[in-house]
């Protein structure tokens, strides 16, 4: 069987990538935790590699914040902000094609034992449940119609799950766990403002995955989106954001069965971008 490698956050990164896949066995394959472009020196050069990969059968990849903040540009919705690296994508001859295959990507991934994210899942939601919710913005955005639901997508609030949410409130709530979430209360409150480390949340607030009994304490999770975290190995909880983009490292982990296991797994890094705004 062939090993299965969890990936962090590209960025936009294609040099680092392409060192990354080199790195890794040939037969291997790859789950990309979302943010795979922007900010970066080739975000066009990331998407390709990574349409080949997953058309290959090699790789699947997420969708973060980044990649969804990509998918409402092109679609005439958002505006490119100051470090933006998104235009060599929506120049590019194969514009429409990329951003077909992009929206079409997963929110969220599993195998009934382990469960793979951008950022966070809220703490009522068990792994069935997550999935679902996952499943319900996936469908809005292979829709024809997606761009309704693009321009719905943005906001806070609500900013706390309800089983009684409907529609773009519901959805809106599902993406901003999924692909912002860092902080939220102990009972699923989320803030999206802060992006410091474990220590530094603010008042009331804990990291996601610090929840007392939120539904996926058993469940293995792999995230990224969290770069002031590095590396990050704890019980049943995997952070691979590594700040590739800030001059820090592309992170590959072997995903296990377990979490008791994942204290053994192999870490593959390569060098990042030396990004001239890295602090």
């Amino acid at each position: 069987m062939s090993k299965i490698y969890a990936v962090g956050d590209i960025q936009g990164c294609a040099p680092s990538l392409k060192a990354l896949v080199k790195k890794l066995p040939q037969k291997s394959k790859m789950i990309f935790l979302g943010d795979l472009v922007n900010r970066g020196p080739d975000s066009l050069g990331s998407l390709r590699q990574l349409k080949v990969l997953q058309e290959a059968g090699r790789a699947e990849c997420i969708l973060g914040n980044h990649d969804l903040h990509l998918l409402a540009i092109d679609a005439g919705l958002r505006k490119t902000k100051g470090l933006d690296t998104v235009d060599s994508i929506l120049n590019a001859p194969d514009r429409d094609e990329l951003i077909d295959w992009l929206r079409k990507r997963p929110m969220a991934l599993s195998n009934g034992r382990v469960l793979t994210v951008h950022a966070g899942v809220l703490p009522q939601w068990d792994l069935q449940q997550t999935i679902e919710c996952a499943q319900e913005v996936e469908k809005a955005l292979r829709k024809k119609t997606y761009k309704d639901f693009l321009a719905n997508m943005y906001g806070n609030t609500p900013n706390k799950w309800s089983s009684s949410l409907k529609g773009y409130e519901k959805l809106r709530v599902i993406t901003n766990a999924l692909t912002r979430m860092r902080f939220c209360t102990p009972g699923g409150q989320m803030e999206f403002e802060s992006k410091e480390g474990l220590e530094q949340g603010p008042a009331g607030y804990i990291p996601w995955f610090g929840v007392p009994k939120r539904k996926t304490q058993d469940t293995l999770i792999y995230f990224g989106h969290w770069s002031t975290l590095g590396l990050m190995r704890k019980q049943n909880v995997i952070g691979l954001d590594t700040g590739c983009v800030w001059g820090g490292k592309l992170t590959a982990i072997e995903v296990a069965e377990s979490g008791k296991d994942s204290k053994k797994s192999e870490v593959i890094q390569v060098a990042g971008y030396d990004h001239p705004l890295r602090m």
